[in-house]
């Protein structure tokens, strides 16, 4: 039985070359970078030469670089370190409902603090109204967070609009960009973000490295103390071979981000195309304004853990949205902002397609995907009869 890795949201497999980039620091060259003998100052040039390219990357200066444990940490960093160093000029933040928890969570925490959440509602595909954003960006607003694109759904928001509105009236602007590394480009000037957050296990890169873009003339109240690290911004030994790793995804990716993109859109598209000869199926988010690898389908009368479930077993990894719920099919805050019915949320699979998928897969992908959706309906309509 052949397999397919349809799962490059949730993470991606480490590329050969930034595996060979690692692996001098996971052996001979395993010195602190803070230390001053050879040893060290090795692990810090590897640390500056992947600072270096991520930087070029997204149109940064490298000292506007933190090296994080990943996405999430890069979020909170940016929202918590933000925001208490802002809490002088005014309490209000604004989000919205369908931002990644690593988002959702702090702000609720911030809450408890006494700063004021505004969380912005979504239409059907999960756009904000950017009126609405105007409107909720009043005095005493100090931070806007909204992500680039949406993990479960791929619906991208108008960053560089929201920027340029967070811009004129003087509010820093986070933008959780960790989904669209590699698959959009991206600039921190174009974008106006003041924060902007990545994690390297989503462009082919190593689990355990995230950034965070600061902007050089943001202050930010560090979460870790205890040393001078990242500029006094993060204190912790750095996990030198993932940073490397991660500079060296970083240029890859970024050399075709352009093309690759161009590419996964029309293979989602085939895909949805075969999949569209089923009855009873629906397509979640802006089918056009989105990550072009991913497509969020719902599938009426199945149950959603058994089809998971069914498709692993058919050699399918999906998923049903986000991979941060620790295993447990939870219904997907995403879809409940974009109010979806219930029974369609637990029925919902997202495909996240990538660098390992090809043209040639697509049909026996979407030939196993019917056969298994047709079986759980036929499974459930006989125990509906046997129940009368």
């Amino acid at each position: 039985m052949r397999t397919h890795y349809l799962d490059h949201n949730a993470t991606t497999p480490l590329k050969r070359e930034a595996f060979e980039v690692m692996m001098p620091f996971l052996k001979d060259d395993f010195g602190n970078a803070s230390s001053v003998h050879a040893w060290g100052r090795r692990a810090r040039a590897a640390i500056d030469d992947a600072r270096e390219e991520i930087a070029a990357c997204i149109g940064a200066k490298a000292k506007e670089l933190v090296f994080t444990s990943g996405g999430t940490e890069s979020n909170n960093l940016a929202l918590f370190g933000a925001a208490r160093s802002q809490r002088a000029r005014g309490r209000r933040i604004v989000t919205c409902a369908t931002e990644h928890h690593a988002v959702l969570h702090p702000c609720k925490a911030l809450e408890a603090e006494g700063f004021e959440i505004i969380t912005l509602p979504v239409d059907a595909q999960g756009h904000i109204n950017l009126d609405q954003l105007r409107t909720a960006i009043s005095d005493g607003t100090i931070l806007v967070s909204l992500m680039s694109a949406n993990n479960e759904t791929g619906t991208r928001h108008p960053i560089e609009t929201i920027g340029r509105m967070c811009r004129e009236r003087s509010v820093l602007f986070h933008c959780d960009a960790v989904q669209s590394f590699g698959k959009e480009p991206i600039s921190v000037e174009a974008w106006n973000c003041d924060l902007l957050s990545l994690a390297a296990h989503k462009f082919y890169g190593p689990k355990g490295a995230g950034i965070l873009y600061v902007r050089s003339s943001v202050r930010l109240q560090p979460l870790q103390l205890g040393g001078f690290h990242e500029n006094e911004r993060r204190a912790g030994t750095e996990n030198v071979a993932s940073i490397a790793g991660a500079g060296c995804a970083a240029s890859l990716s970024q050399a075709k981000t352009a093309s690759e993109n161009q590419r996964l859109f029309e293979l989602t598209e085939m895909l949805w195309k075969e999949l569209s000869s089923l009855d009873g199926i629906r397509r979640n988010g802006d089918p056009v304004r989105r990550l072009g690898n991913t497509l969020n389908v719902s599938f009426e009368e199945c149950d959603g853990e058994s089809l998971l479930m069914a498709m692993d077993l058919a050699g399918l990894a999906v998923s049903s949205g986000s991979a941060c719920m620790v295993g447990s099919i939870q219904p997907s805050h995403v879809l409940q902002a974009m109010d979806l019915p219930e029974k369609l949320i637990r029925a919902t699979v997202r495909f996240s397609l990538g660098a390992s998928n090809e043209k040639k897969d697509i049909p026996e992908i979407a030939a196993t995907t019917r056969n298994v959706v047709g079986k759980l309906r036929k499974r459930s309509k006989s125990q509906v009869a046997g129940n009368k």
